[in-house]
């Protein structure tokens, strides 16, 4: 089984703010990502695609289809936007990071066999770095 990641760059700005709680819980709770004005990242996109190198090409995937289909469903919704203001996936819920990595997964794991029809290669992680010391991840793939 060989594993592939990609990474992309994402550009955007949010407000960590619940409405579930006051103003002095989402200051404690928040800290300075509360500002009102909100602040922003440059976060780096790890994709990764496990499966069987295929044997006449000797790749796992096509890099110019995983690049569209990110490009068409990640970086389009999201590179460059007010996470708050300009996105749909926001409109309810806080546009923390572990939000964004579960939302950028839907939204691959929604068109991925599209992309790549048959059993190989399956989507298996989403990691997203939004700062030198912050990680997330998300695992789509279960165990063989």
């Amino acid at each position: 089984m060989t594993r592939l990641t990609r990474r992309y760059r994402i550009s955007a700005s949010h407000r960590l703010h619940s409405p579930a709680l006051s103003e002095e819980e989402n200051r404690r709770v928040f800290g300075k990502c509360n500002n009102p004005h909100g602040h922003g990242h440059d976060y780096t996109l790890e994709v990764t695609a496990r499966g069987p190198v295929d044997e006449r090409t000797g790749t796992l995937l096509s890099l110019d289809a995983l690049d569209r289909l990110v490009r068409e469903r990640v970086l389009d919704a999201f590179h460059l936007k007010d996470l708050n203001q300009q996105s749909a996936e926001f409109a309810g819920a806080i546009p923390t990071t572990e939000n964004l990595a579960s939302a950028i997964a839907a939204r691959l794991s929604t068109h991925w066999r599209q992309t790549f029809p048959g059993p190989w290669p399956e989507l298996d992680r989403i990691r997203i770095l939004e700062t030198r010391n912050n990680r997330f991840e998300t695992r789509l793939a279960p165990p063989r």
